[in-house]
């Protein structure tokens, strides 16, 4: 019998969730630096990842590896996740998407496609996801987290959607398939702006100090 949750005076039964953390990217934008593994007090940002994903109710984690991955990898090795390399990353985020997918497979109610990136996603964020997905509108199976118009991220997909995606042999861009299925998805609207903070630029890093008083540092290898 599964764990029954109480959220908003109803109760839903504990939905099995996997997660795929994307950090394949090349990071070019920032000077080829592997942007998951900037620092924030002292802390890779993709650790921070894997420790609020399983602090948020994610029972697997896929990690999808490719431009860095020899930098990457050592530093997800003490934790219990899949990792799979994308051995040709420069095929685009949607390569990632679908190799991360297949790996995870079709075992799980809910499935989050995250990025590795946002520096301040923690726990609450991603327990504050899974529960707007559980309270969705009846017929939706997508939801994402929109705050003042700007669409953010996470997304989180039905397991029968996905099972349905890996089905075929299209490509799956998250943002493609959203808007070509407007009826399937819910837009959670939230103030929460954690959902639209990440780390593309030089000028990002610099808002980020700015916006929050914290640093983010180069990884180790690039600083040194």
């Amino acid at each position: 019998m599964g764990c029954l949750l109480k959220q908003g005076g109803g109760l839903y039964a504990r939905l099995r969730v996997g997660a795929v953390l994307l950090a394949a990217g090349e990071g070019s934008r920032l000077g080829s630096v592997p942007k998951c593994l900037l620092r924030l007090q002292g802390v890779p940002l993709i650790n921070r990842h894997l420790i609020a994903l399983s602090g948020g109710g994610v029972d697997e984690v896929v990690v999808v590896t490719g431009y860095h991955h020899a930098e990457i990898e050592p530093a997800v090795e003490t934790f219990p996740v899949t990792v799979v390399r994308n051995p040709n990353p420069e095929a685009g985020q949607q390569s990632s998407v679908r190799l991360g997918l297949e790996a995870l497979g079709t075992k799980f109610d809910v499935i989050l496609i995250a990025l590795a990136d946002q520096p301040l996603l923690s726990s609450a964020e991603f327990t504050e996801l899974i529960a707007a997905f559980k309270k969705r509108p009846l017929g939706t199976a997508i939801v994402y987290p929109e705050v003042n118009g700007q669409r953010g991220n996470p997304v989180v997909f039905s397991g029968e959607v996905v099972a349905d995606l890996l089905a075929t042999n299209q490509k799956i861009g998250c943002r493609k398939f959203i808007d070509e299925n407007p009826m399937l998805v819910h837009q959670y609207r939230t103030e929460n702006d954690r959902f639209i903070l990440d780390i593309d630029t030089p000028e990002d890093l610099d808002a980020f100090e700015k916006r929050t008083g914290w640093k983010l540092t180069m990884p180790l290898e690039t600083a040194s």
